[in-house]
């Protein structure tokens, strides 16, 4: 069991916390929040943890939290988290404040071959080699009271975190890779990442195999539905669901009649039946043969494949190699765009990764580098 304090309930205990995490080099921060019926995370718990310090607060308690927020935005204080975007996400919503700067521990581990998107529960036993529960990772932290087992697990969070944030370091400053992690940090720290336009939300959705007509459809309702989500802070899902989405733009319905005949959306017709017409309307006004699809969701031309799966088997022996996780060398997307284009705008074709990615996957395009296997491993030849 960990000793565990008192919740924070008050605006002065936790000024007095966040006066002494002031002047540590470096502070654990966690937060618990449920975004399962709503739009926006709600804030339930914030957890932080420092040298000889450990503490939660309760941000549904009476408490101003502006010394929390102040804290995020102390340059003088690293703060460290484990998968930071959603706890980034948060506090900017909250306070319009992007901690930094920041120290991201899963972004450290692919760095250093601990896989893709390692748990923190994996990394706790990897490198420290304990155990941390994750009986209480699902529960509904707005609940009131607290109970020990839940606080324990909650501080956990953060408490083992800063022994794994010292190792990491340590260990990016031993292998020269602390600059590789400042593209993940820039995109992290950057504003933009955290104001999704609704206009964007047809990202999340899947358009191959749909006609150029259906894709249109799918475009304008996703931006609807983005926008209505927001409006009511109910989630996505709660307005329209993807598979109704989906047998929408199959249909192209034009009345309320034809719209409630199909299975998947009927209880959307409820109060939204003339709203989704409308966008079903707008996407049938224009001509099919003047839609321009979004480069995002191009199909890849069958010439192309085989080139992207000969990268791909590329990228794994490179990371093999380097035992660096394939995901922070290259994504699917710059693989494609490899194939398709000579020399394309990608993170793969520029800084760290150009040297040791990048470079081999240009000259394996131009017929001076190629694949073989050695001892039942691949290797790289160059010609």
């Amino acid at each position: 069991m960990i000793d565990l304090p008192a919740i924070i309930t008050s605006t002065g205990d936790l000024q007095q916390a966040c006066a002494r995490l002031s002047r540590q080099p470096f502070v654990t921060v966690d937060t618990e929040f449920l975004r399962q019926t709503t739009y926006r995370p709600k804030l339930c718990l914030v957890q932080m943890a420092g040298d000889g310090i450990e503490v939660a607060v309760d941000p549904l308690a009476p408490v101003d939290l502006s010394s929390f927020y102040a804290l995020m935005a102390n340059e003088a204080v690293v703060k460290v988290f484990h998968a930071a975007r959603q706890d980034i996400e948060i506090v900017y919503q909250e306070a319009g404040v992007i901690p930094y700067p920041i120290f991201d521990t899963q972004i450290a581990a692919m760095a250093l071959g601990h896989g893709e998107a390692i748990s923190y529960g994996a990394l706790v036993k990897k490198l420290l080699k304990r155990n941390h529960d994750k009986t209480y990772q699902s529960i509904d932290w707005c609940v009131r009271p607290i109970g020990p087992r839940q606080l324990e697990y909650a501080l956990g969070d953060v408490i083992y975190l800063r022994d794994i944030y010292v190792k990491l370091r340590q260990r990016l400053q031993e292998t020269g890779r602390e600059s590789w992690l400042e593209e993940e940090v820039a995109f992290l720290t950057d504003p933009k990442t955290y104001a999704f336009d609704p206009a964007d939300a047809w990202k999340r959705m899947k358009l191959g195999g749909k006609s150029r007509l259906a894709k249109a459809i799918i475009i304008e309702l996703s931006a609807w539905r983005e926008r209505t989500a927001q409006s009511e802070n109910v989630p996505r899902g709660r307005v329209l669901k993807d598979e109704a989405i989906y047998e929408i733009a199959k249909h192209a319905p034009r009345s309320l009649d034809a719209l409630s005949r199909l299975r998947t959306v009927r209880e959307s017709v409820k109060g939204r039946g003339d709203a989704i017409l409308r966008c079903v309307a707008s996407a049938l006004a224009h001509d099919p043969s003047d839609l321009i699809m979004p480069d995002g969701h191009a199909e890849l031309p069958a010439s192309a494949s085989a080139t992207v799966e000969l990268l791909r088997v590329l990228l794994k022996a490179v990371s093999a190699e380097l035992n660096v996780a394939s995901k922070l060398l290259a994504s699917s997307d710059d693989l494609e765009k490899l194939a398709q284009f000579d020399h394309p705008d990608i993170p793969a074709l520029k800084g760290w990764r150009l040297k040791f990615f990048g470079e081999k996957a240009l000259a394996l395009k131009t017929g001076k580098l190629a694949l073989g296997i050695e001892n039942k491993e691949v290797r790289l030849f160059p010609l």
